[in-house]
């Protein structure tokens, strides 16, 4: 029994004919991703990011990996550091592989005895191959950082400002504030995961920030395209709300949002594993890191947050709500002359009345061929003929 109702789900999920209610059950979604957003915030806000050397400014050290006596560890060089400065480098991580590795060491700005210090120290615990002038030190100012930051909001604010501009001429306005409402959640809560997790920010994981935004985007509007299909004459039709008419389009693309959302983090998956667990390349685990934690929550945006959000805005047009209310009428009217009592919007399944819509497309379609048929001229001599009821060879 038990496989029976799972088939049926699955079967239900490929067919997409709305029987998921996602958007009348959209204040549930709304509560629950309203209390995910205010751990995110309240973590930005109180806890705040564990900000990278580039933002924070500092001393980064770079050494061979590899000594005379095998590879040098990370943590012979993190204790190396301690040893020798007395406190903790802020990170230290290997760069590359095989005989190209490095291991980069990161931490607080040191002054030049301190980092002479440290180079001898490192060439005399570690040996590392070429010596003390393999050894080599850097300092990074933190205002390369805030130029990054910096660029990064006003690329955040044109894009913004570009999709609203664009969805609203494509679609109208109510997708498009929904459409950014999505996009709003999507970076708030893939922001708030680093400051909760603790992963380190880098100009890659801001960089990575701005590529979901195309993904979340990408997929808000092929449903929105969908719900426009949908409820394209709606306002002429007794069988649907607007409400249903939209879930019913959620159902549809659905199995595609799962899909492509999957298709789009295995690549993600792949970069993880290779550049952090066998080359050991921070800014590929940064850049990863955010786009794994972004595609995966855009998806979720694109079906609970952005349509629900588009119906609740299309609903407060009085148009709509006469629409919905002659539905109901219908509905009531169509139960008592069954003999049975008022039925509610949530007790109708959405895919009751496909053959309907689809004759309704069918005959969108003929008229549509009919109206590209262009009309049969007669010849001058053909008005000029008369049956004479010979036949012609």
């Amino acid at each position: 029994m038990a496989e029976t109702k799972k088939a049926n789900v699955f079967t239900r999920l490929y067919v997409g004919n709305g029987a998921f209610d996602i958007v009348g059950k959209r204040k549930r979604w709304y509560v629950l991703f309203g209390l995910i957003l205010l751990i995110c915030i309240a973590s930005i806000v109180f806890r705040g990011f564990n900000l990278g050397i580039d933002f924070t400014g500092g001393t980064r050290v770079q050494l061979p990996a590899s000594s005379a006596s095998g590879t040098i560890s990370v943590e012979a060089a993190k204790d190396t550091f301690e040893k020798a400065i007395g406190k903790e480098p802020t990170a230290t991580q290997t760069v590359g592989s095989g005989a190209s590795a490095t291991i980069q060491i990161r931490s607080e700005t040191l002054n030049a005895d301190q980092v002479l210090k440290l180079k001898t120290a490192l060439n005399d615990d570690l040996k590392p191959n070429g010596g003390t002038q393999a050894i080599s030190d850097s300092a990074v100012s933190a205002s390369w950082g805030g130029e990054i930051t910096g660029k990064a909001l006003i690329a955040l604010l044109v894009f913004f400002v570009a999709v609203a501009i664009f969805l609203a001429l494509y679609f109208e306005l109510s997708m498009a504030i929904a459409a950014l409402v999505a996009v709003v959640h999507d970076v708030l809560i893939t922001a708030g995961i680093y400051s909760l997790v603790g992963f380190e920010v880098s100009p890659a994981t801001v960089i990575g920030l701005l590529t979901i935004l195309g993904f979340s985007l990408y997929d808000t509007v092929v449903v929105f395209d969908k719900v426009r299909e949908n409820t394209r004459g709606l306002l002429g039709l007794t069988r649907r709300t607007y409400g249903e008419a939209a879930n019913l389009a959620v159902n549809q693309t659905l199995m595609r949002s799962i899909n492509t959302s999957l298709i789009a983090l295995l690549p993600v998956l792949g970069l993880l594993a290779i550049g952090v667990g066998l080359l050991g390349v921070g800014t590929l685990k940064d850049l990863a890191l955010v786009q794994l934690t972004g595609i995966a929550i855009g998806a979720l945006s694109s079906i609970f947050i952005a349509t629900p959000v588009a119906v609740d805005l299309k609903m407060r047009d009085a148009r709509y709500k006469a629409q919905a209310a002659r539905v109901q009428a219908r509905r009531d009217n169509l139960a008592r002359k069954a003999g049975g009592e008022a039925v509610s919007g949530g007790d109708i399944v959405e895919s009751t009345d496909d053959e309907s819509v689809q004759a309704e497309v069918r005959k969108e379609k003929a008229m549509a061929a009919a109206a590209g048929v262009p009309a049969r001229t007669g010849k001058a001599g053909d008005a000029r003929r008369r049956p004479t009821g010979k036949k012609h060879r």
